[in-house]
C-alpha cells in the first residue's frame, strides 16, 4: 500500500471518528477527519482524496447531499456509515453512487479491511483494459464476445453479455438496478428499475446460479446486484440474498 493514499473521514461522533482515524493512520493512510457535511465538502474541494468514509447522519449538510456533491465531480470510492435501521438511507446512498456500507456499531478493523479492498479495486479499474475476465471457472473473452463456464461455451443474448461483463469487471461492487438499466439497456430505455431483474434471472439460469444460493450473481436486498468472484455464493457473509 502506498503511504500517500488519502482518506476523507466524515463522522460527527467524536469517539468513532477518533478510533477510525487511529486505525487508518496505523495502516499508513493519510487521514483528514471532519465532523459535519459542510466541512466534508470544503475539504474535498481543497485537495484530492483516494477514498471517502461518510456517515449519512451529519449536521449542517446531510451525508446524502455530500455523496451527491462528490459524485458530481469524482468517482472516488465512498463507504457509507449508517444506523442499523436505516435501510432506506442505504438504498438512497447507493443510488447516489456510494460503493459500500457499514452498519453501526462496526469494527474499525473491518472498516480498514473494506477501505483496503475498495482502494485495491479502484487501482485495478484504472489499469489498462483487460482482454479476458476470469473468475472461478467463468471466462469472458472481450475481443471475441464469448463466455464459457467450466469449459462449456454459453449462449448469451447481447443484454445478458453486457450485464455479465458489467458485474464481473468490478467484482464486489454493488450495482443499483437503475445503474444496471442505464449501462445494459441504455439511457433511453423506456422501462423502470425492475426491468433488469428478468435479465438477471435469465443470466443466472445460464450460469447455473440458484437464486436461493447464487454462485456468482448475488442480490443485495432493496438495492440491486453484485458479483461474487469466488463462485462460492453468499455463504461467506455479507448482505446478499
Amino acid at each position: 500500500m502506498e503511504v500517500s493514499q488519502r482518506v476523507l473521514l466524515v463522522e460527527d461522533e467524536r469517539p468513532i471518528r477518533d478510533a477510525v482515524a487511529a486505525y487508518l493512520e496505523k495502516e499508513g493512510y493519510w487521514v483528514t477527519a471532519v465532523a459535519d457535511g459542510q466541512s466534508a465538502i470544503e475539504a474535498f474541494e481543497r485537495k484530492p482524496f483516494d477514498l471517502v468514509v461518510l456517515d449519512l447522519n451529519l449536521p449542517k449538510v446531510s451525508g446524502e447531499e455530500v455523496c451527491r456533491r462528490i459524485r458530481d465531480n469524482s468517482d472516488v470510492p465512498i463507504i457509507m456509515l449508517t444506523a442499523k435501521d436505516a435501510e432506506e438511507q442505504r438504498v438512497q446512498g447507493f443510488s447516489m453512487g456510494a460503493d459500500d456500507y457499514l452498519v453501526k456499531p462496526f469494527s474499525p478493523r473491518e472498516l480498514v479491511a473494506r477501505v483496503r479492498a475498495l482502494l485495491r479495486r479502484a487501482h485495478a479499474e484504472s489499469d489498462p483494459q483487460r482482454d479476458r475476465i476470469e473468475h472461478a471457472g467463468l471466462v469472458i473473452d472481450l475481443p471475441s464476445h464469448t463466455v464459457s463456464l467450466d469449459g462449456t461455451d454459453l449462449d448469451l443474448t447481447a443484454s445478458e453479455y453486457k450485464l455479465l461483463v458489467t458485474l464481473a469487471r468490478y467484482p464486489g461492487r454493488v450495482y443499483p438496478r437503475m445503474e444496471l438499466v442505464e449501462k445494459v439497456l441504455g439511457y433511453d430505455f423506456e422501462g423502470y428499475e425492475r426491468a433488469i431483474d428478468s435479465h438477471v434471472k435469465n443470466l443466472r439460469a445460464k450460469l447455473d446460479d440458484d437464486p436461493r444460493d447464487p454462485r456468482f450473481i448475488q442480490t443485495v436486498t432493496g438495492v440491486g446486484y453484485r458479483f461474487d468472484p469466488s463462485g462460492s455464493g453468499p455463504s461467506g457473509g455479507g448482505p446478499a440474498r
